[in-house]
This record gives C-alpha cells, structure tokens and sequence, in this order.
C-alpha cells in the first residue's frame, strides 16, 4: 500500500490534536474564572461565544443514549434537561445507568457540549420520561440532545450488522432513527406501520457553518419503539394501481400507506431512480435498493405516493418480478406543445434536435475513459432547447464520430420540471444505450461556425500585427520622457511624504493633548456636580427637616408659655433637644455625611423613632409595622430609605394635618417596600409645588429612588389622604454585597 502523507498527518491530529486542544481548555479553565455549571440545560443554552470560554462543568445525570457508533460519546440527561458528553474513546456506558461527569464546555458542531469529560457511574435508574412534541419542534433542532417522543409512520427499515435504521415520515418531514437488534433481526414488518418511538433527539450538521442537516432519534432500546398500527395487508396483495392515477383523486388517498404500481422498465438509476411505464402513463420511482431489472423487464412496486416539483412520485419503494408481462414499451414521438402542457413526464419519448454543445464528465469511480461516464449533449430544437444526458460509456473516437451541428434524433426518458400552474420550465431526456442516439443529418464542412472562427482568428491576427508596430514605434519615442517625468514624480512624492508625515504627527499630539484636558475636565464637573447634588440632598433631609422641627416646638411653647407653663417647658426641652441634634449632624454632614441613626438602630426602628420625633407635637396616631424577615440590607438602601421616610414625615408634619399615619415596611425576597398612607388633606399633583418655587422634597425623593434602581409612586387626591411608596430591588442596588452577612442565609 503506498504511504499517503495527508492521510497520516490527518490520523496524527486526530489522535493527539484533539487531546491538546482538550488540555488546552481545561488549563484556561483553571486560570480563568470560577464558574462552575452544574445543570445540563446552563450547558446547551450556552451561547457559542460563551461555551468556547471552556467553563467548567459538573453534572449528574442518567446516560439516555450510548450508540456504539459514538465511540464512547453519550447523551445525559439530568432534572433539567439533555446535554451531549463527547466522551470520545472513554469510559464507556450504557442507557439507564447514573453518572457524574466532570468537563469544561465545548461549543460543538451544532450545539454546546460537554468535553474532556471524567466519567464515574455511581448506580443506576430508570430512563426519564419521554416528552411528546411535535414534528415542527423535533425538525427546529431545538430539541437537540433531549429525550422525546413522537409518532410516525416507517418508510424505510434495514439492519446493518446489529444496528436497525428506521426512516420515519410525519406532518410532510423526514427524519431517521436508530436502534440496536439482536442477530437475524426482520425489519420488513416496520415498513408502512404506524409507530411511536421514545428516544434521544440529535442532528447531523454541516460542521463548517454549525447549520443542521438531518435530525436523527437514538432508541436505547427496541422497547422504545411501539407498533400502534402495523400496515394493514401485504401491499403487493393490494390492486394494482395505474401509473398515471398516483396523484389523481381517490375518496381513500393516504400518503401513509403503500400503493402497489405494475409497469415496464425503461430506465434505471442504480440504488437511486426506477422508471416504468405501462399503457395509462408513466412514474419516477425511488428506492434505495440496488437492483438488476433492465429495460424492458416487467416489475410489480409497492411504495409511498409523494408530490416533488409539483410533480408524482413513488418514494421508499420495493420490487417484485411481475407474475403477468405487459407488452413491449415503444417510444413515442413528441411535441413541444404537449411538452409545454405538461405532458409525458417520465415516458419514453422521442425528439430532433441539433447538437449545438457535449460535454463528459467521468462516473463516481473515475474510471479509465470510456467506462461509467457520462455524456451530456446539448440539442437546439425549432423554438427550444433541451439537455440529453447518456449514461452509457462511450470512448472518444465514438463521440467524435457525431460532429457537432449535426441534426440528430434521441429516444429516452423525459423528465420535466414544472410550476405550480402545470407549465413547463425545463425538461431532459435520460438516454439508455448508444442506439437512443442517431445522427440524421451531418453538418457541411464549412459551417457558418467554421467560416466565423476562421474569420476572426485572421482578423485577431492583423490586430495583432497592426497594435504591435504601432506600440513599439510609439514606445520608444515617449520612454525617455516617461522615465524623467517619473524620477521628477518620485522626487516630489518624497517630499510631500515628508512633511505630511511631521504635520500628521505634530497633530497627533496636539489631538492627544486636547483630548486628555477634555476628558478630565468633563471628569472634574461630573464629580462636582455629582457631589453638589448630593450634598444638597443631604442638608435638606437632615438640618432642613430638623430645623422645622425647631420652628414648630418653639411656635408651640410660645403658645402655651402663658397658659400651660410645664406644657411650654417640654416643648422647648424637645427645641433644645433638636438644636443640639441639627448640630451633630451638621458636624457630621461637613464630616462624611454619613447617617448616625443607622449606626445605632436598624431600619424599622429608625424609621419609627424619626417618625415619633417629628410628628410628637401633634395629636397624630401613629401605626408602624413591619412585614416579612427583617434583615440587614445595603447600607446605601437603609441610608437612602430613611431619608425618604424623613422627607415624608416632614411634609405629613407641614401640609397633611393627618390624624393618623399609617408605616409598613415590607423585606420581600428580591425588594424592600416602604409604604406611607395618611388620612389628610391631601393634594392635586399638578398644582403642588416644585423645585422652580424652591420646594425640592418630591424631587429629592425621586432621585433617590432612581439611583437605587427602584420606583417612587404618590398618589393623593383632596381630601383623601396621600400614599408614598417606594420600591427598592435589592440585586441591582449600588454596592450590593451578594455575601451574606455572618449568621444570614443568602436571598433565593
């Protein structure tokens, strides 16, 4: 055997290449980040980009499907669905026992996968249940690597060694489906019977496009495979149908059952394409069954009727020697208006025409010329042309031996190609053996084609001629001021290089220059005037509101100092208590503007204590609750809650005179909720005052809830109270520590 070099480079990368690329993924693995993916469906719905990261996997699963013919690759399945392990070469296992695999993604020739696997079966368990889908789902390649369930019909059974493939057609699609059967296992039953299959859903692919192809089912087992309706009779035991009735009318037409044909065979594809015809009409049958029928022989065919190009056909087919002989076929001389009609498709038919055009193109074997070849001849009709495809072998000297333009007459098999209205676009005939082709007329010596070739070789010539004296007397002439106008050219061109060359680098950095003051002073002016907000916010929740609060109990003990002396007293203790507290925070806010009350209670009792602090000098009730688990939260979200609350309170304090103040505080799974309901005066949203009249405590709160990603709703009406609420989402809160904090559980 000779060495072939391409061949073992090839076996060399695929027994060590892939092993490098494997150990390549699983060291970028380990340098890379600590993702760890522990669910089958976290895998496929990978994106390719992101599976070729080779991001480290961990599963459980149940093996559903372990072909022999996947050397050692498995399909799994787990709680969440189906992934593809490319255990080539590995452990191998079988369906229904429990594994842990251990790998790094893979982006895979169609859909992510699992690779460079570690394989450990730790039990077994039965198969998890099947999903029934539909065809359009199946044929989507969505359900790629999933177990399913669907029903069909079988068109084509055959045992290769101890493998069973199954063809099974539904709702107009086509897929195939595998199992494994013991020795001497009879498929021919299969065929035409309705069945439902449970297996394991896959793909052939284009790998180069990572497009689908062909989608295929992997049965684990033959008990996975359910006859719901075998084929009612032996096809061959039903009547024997007219070739030209398959797509004709008929109250009990069923495309899922055989239809039996009896015709005479005028032409064979091997393994591909049979044509019979009979006295009634003709049909293109395909089987994949390779036979010996030759033309003329007489064969009984059960098969699938089918509609392709708007044309019928007899599909998955069967033969028989037929017990009776039909007459001999003849072929039967044609028009183009028939043709045009969309008549004689599949018959054997004859037509003139003049060779304008024949090519060879050599046989599936590349055999020596003259054998398994094909000629394909071109023929220009009165008003068409057609093609004339001859599948017998002929050597050089016999294809010369018919000259082009001559006028030749072809019997063979008319296939058509016709639209949805029944019309003709294009048309061939297949010819069987050398005497379909005879020459009747030769084409004269001096042809016009002839006389026009030799015409125009004289003429090439003397333009020839003529351009090249012409181009050497100028040539000559102009060369020396061609070359002194291109030193000159050249010389300036290096100049002018020159200087563009300083100019464009003395404006590189100029440019570079600029556009580093911009940014940091576009830096600079964010950062002030990100800071001057904040400050702002700041002094008008704390020293504003607590300021008021000054105002209102000295407005109170001025009221009552007359009357009510010891009354007078505790308000101004509370004034002296405010003032003192207004300076502390003040302090802090020139410090850090950092909130103490946080530091000494928790949100709740914060927001109560603020509370009971501005509205003690009223007669309001005051009912506070809290709702679900409390829990610490960010420190940004406590900080910017309680200011809210504050602002609320002061303005219930200021404009409401409310009786009574309702507060929840809500710790739900994924947002905290605060929510303020008073029963006062309440007030039209258009009319309330704003920041241009120097009122910025709506405006204050909203921003705070916008920074934190959460929604600020007021709702009031006259005379029926005002609602505050406001939602804060705890996973998209600035600085949100998804850690939990010592002796907490994390958030689900």
């Amino acid at each position: 055997m000779d060495w072939q070099p391409t061949r073992w480079f090839t076996g060399i990368w695929l027994r060590y290449g892939f092993g490098l690329v494997v150990w390549l993924g699983l060291t970028l693995a380990a340098a890379g980040e600590d993702t760890l993916l522990t669910n089958a469906i976290d895998v496929i719905s990978l994106p390719a980009e992101k599976a070729a990261q080779y991001i480290k996997v961990s599963v459980i699963g149940v093996v559903t499907a372990a072909d022999p013919v996947l050397n050692g690759r498995f399909f799994l399945q787990d709680h969440t669905g189906g992934v593809f392990v490319d255990n080539v070469n590995g452990l191998r296992v079988k369906p229904g026992q429990v594994v842990t695999v251990s790998g790094i993604t893979y982006p895979g020739a169609y859909a992510p996968t699992i690779t460079g696997p570690k394989v450990k079966v730790v039990g077994t368990s039965p198969l998890p249940s099947a999903r029934l889908v539909t065809v359009e789902q199946l044929m989507s390649g969505a359900e790629d690597s999933q177990r399913i369930e669907i029903a069909a019909v079988v068109r084509d059974a055959r045992v290769d060694g101890n493998r069973l493939a199954i063809d099974l057609s539904t709702g107009g699609y086509r897929f195939r489906a595998y199992a494994n059967v013991s020795a001497g296992y009879e498929p021919e039953p299969l065929v035409g019977a309705q069945v439902r299959i449970r297996g394991t859903a896959a793909e052939a692919h284009n790998r180069t496009l990572r497009q689908l192809i062909q989608v295929e089912i992997y049965l684990p087992a033959m008990t996975d495979l359910v006859v719901e309706k075998p084929e009612p009779m032996n096809p061959f035991a039903r009547p024997v149908m007219p070739l030209n009735n398959l797509a004709q009318y008929r109250p009990d037409n069923s495309l899922a059952e055989r239809v039996h044909v009896r015709g005479v065979v005028t032409f064979q594809k091997t393994g591909e394409s049979l044509f019979l015809q009979d006295e009634h009409g003709a049909l293109q049958i395909q089987s994949r069954l390779a036979s010996g029928w030759q033309p003329g022989d007489t064969v009984e065919a059960v098969g699938f009727p089918s509609i392709e190009n708007y044309l019928p056909m007899l599909q998955d087919a069967v033969f028989h020697k037929a017990t009776t002989e039909l007459p001999p076929v003849q072929p039967k001389a044609i028009t183009m208006d028939e043709l045009q009609s969309g008549l004689h498709h599949a018959e054997w038919v004859t037509l003139r025409g003049r060779l304008i055009e024949r090519t060879v193109h050599p046989g599936r074997a590349a055999r020596l010329e003259g054998e398994d070849t094909t000629t394909r001849l071109v023929l220009q009709g009165s008003n068409y042309t057609f093609t004339a495809e001859a599948y017998f072998g002929q050597t050089a000297a016999e294809r010369e031996a018919i000259p082009l333009d001559s006028l030749v007459e072809v019997s063979g098999v008319c296939v058509t190609e016709i639209n949805s209205e029944g019309k003709l676009k294009s048309f061939q005939l297949l010819l069987r053996q050398p005497g379909d082709l005879k020459v009747l007329q030769r084409p004269d010596w001096l042809t016009p084609r002839r006389l026009l070739i030799g015409l125009l070789i004289c003429l090439t010539i003397l333009l020839v001629i003529g351009g090249w004296s012409v181009m050497l007397s100028r040539k000559n002439a102009a060369l020396n001021f061609l070359i002194k106008e291109r030193e000159a050219a050249q010389r300036a061109l290096q100049e002018a290089h020159d200087q563009l060359e300083e100019r464009v680098k003395e404006r590189t950095e100029q440019l570079k220059f600029e556009i580093t003051a911009r940014k940091e002073s576009e830096v600079q002016f964010k950062a002030v005037l990100g800071e001057r907000t904040r400050l702002a916010q700041e002094l008008h929740d704390t020293v504003e509101q607590t300021l008021t609060g000054i105002a209102l109990q000295l407005d109170a003990a001025a009221k009552l100092h007359q009357r009510q002396p010891d009354h007078s007293r505790h308000h101004m203790e509370l004034a002296r208590s405010l003032m003192a507290k207004s300076q502390d925070e003040m302090r802090q806010s020139i410090w850090d503007l950092r909130s103490r009350e946080l530091e000494q209670f928790d949100l709740a009792r914060a927001l109560a204590a603020g509370a009971s602090q501005v509205l003690c000098s009223t007669d309001t009730q005051i009912d506070f609750a809290t709702e679900g688990e409390p829990r610490s939260l960010p420190e940004v979200v406590e900080e910017n809650l309680l200011r809210i609350g504050q602002e609320t309170f002061a303005n219930i304090l200021k404009h409401a005179e409310a009786r009574r103040v309702e507060i929840r505080l809500t710790y739900e799974a994924r947002q905290v909720v605060l929510e303020v309901q008073d029963d006062g005066r309440g007030f039209e949203r258009d009319k309330v005052a704003g920041p241009q009249e120097g009122h910025f405590g709506l405006l204050g709160m909203s921003e705070r809830a916008r920074r934190l990603a959460g929604r600020l709703v007021v709702a009031s009406q006259p005379k029926a109270g005002t609602r505050v609420r406001v939602e804060i989402p705890l996973q998209s809160a600035p600085d949100f520590n998804p850690m939990p904090a010592a002796g907490q559980k994390t958030l689900p």
